[in-house]
């Protein structure tokens, strides 16, 4: 960029030089800010994305090592003097009343779970006071002419009435087909 304590170039320059520099210097500035956002945002999302990863194998290595628990602790306690059934039986028990304890957790959260009350407060209001708002009124279009069945007297008006109402609509949707 330019100094802008150096007078001598800018006093040469005219008006309009000056804004065309200023205008092309500001474009370039928002688009190494655009740039440095996307790379951000880029950087970011690989982050989240490894980060995600690394959870989902973290998890499936718990997942495998429940079974691989589950028969440490009862062979543990099959080792302390009960027998082998008894012991997978007391590992499947805790693991019931593990489950349920954390079912009953759930269920109480469950139950505190309220609807956005603020929100559809605000959606009402906002109803409420849309209620009572009427359209802008616009001139009526006469059929087949496409301009307003009154004598224009806004400037709009005028203008429909000297340009004619072209329909391109249907022109592009023939030329697409």
């Amino acid at each position: 960029m330019s100094d802008p304590g150096n007078n001598a170039d800018n006093a040469d320059r005219s008006l309009g030089q000056l804004v065309a520099a200023a205008t092309a210097e500001m474009s370039a500035l928002v688009h190494d800010e655009i740039a440095l956002a996307k790379a951000e945002v880029r950087q970011d999302v690989k982050r989240g994305v490894t980060g995600s990863v690394v959870i989902i194998v973290a998890g499936v290595l718990f997942l495998f090592a429940i079974p691989v628990l589950s028969f440490a602790a009862a062979y543990g306690i099959h080792n302390l003097g009960l027998g082998l059934a008894w012991s997978f039986l007391i590992v499947g028990g805790a693991f019931i009343i593990l489950g349920v304890l954390l079912a009953l957790f759930a269920i109480a959260k469950f139950k505190k779970v309220k609807p956005p009350e603020k929100s559809i407060a605000s959606a009402k209001q906002t109803a409420a006071v849309l209620q009572g708002v009427k359209p802008h009124p616009r001139p009526a279009i006469t059929a087949g002419t496409g301009r307003p069945a009154t004598g224009g007297s806004t400037l709009a008006d005028r203008a429909l009435e000297q340009s004619p109402v072209q329909d391109n609509a249907s022109a592009v949707a023939r030329s697409s087909t």
